[in-house]
């Protein structure tokens, strides 16, 4: 009877943690410590390749879509301040090699 106990308390915490990290992807750098959509543009393109097709703000944050090399989707967001990746998410075609994306630190 404890142990159930124990494991559905720890169970809702991380339900809660989880619910608390998903509401903290908003960005909160101040406008007047922002860099321009431009510079970010120039950065993905030089450090990854990536074709940036969209920049808008979302949540405070800048969320970019683009195309990598291989013509995968990729959508990040970036802090608008410091231009640190927050986080990434990359469709993958059925025919792509995912490889390029092991072993290399996207995030600095």
């Amino acid at each position: 009877m404890k142990s159930a106990f124990i494991a559905s308390t720890a169970l809702l915490s991380v339900v809660l943690f989880n619910g608390y990290a998903v509401a903290d992807e908003d960005c909160s750098d101040p406008v007047s410590d922002w860099q321009s959509r431009e510079t970010l543009r120039q950065q993905v393109e030089r450090q990854y390749g990536w074709s940036v097709q969209r920049i808008k703000v979302d949540d405070g944050c800048y969320k970019l879509k683009g195309l990598d090399r291989q013509g995968n989707v990729v959508e990040a967001r970036y802090s608008p301040a410091s231009l640190h990746l927050r986080k990434l998410e990359i469709h993958f075609r059925a025919d792509s090699d995912g490889r390029e994306y092991l072993g290399k630190p996207l995030i600095k």
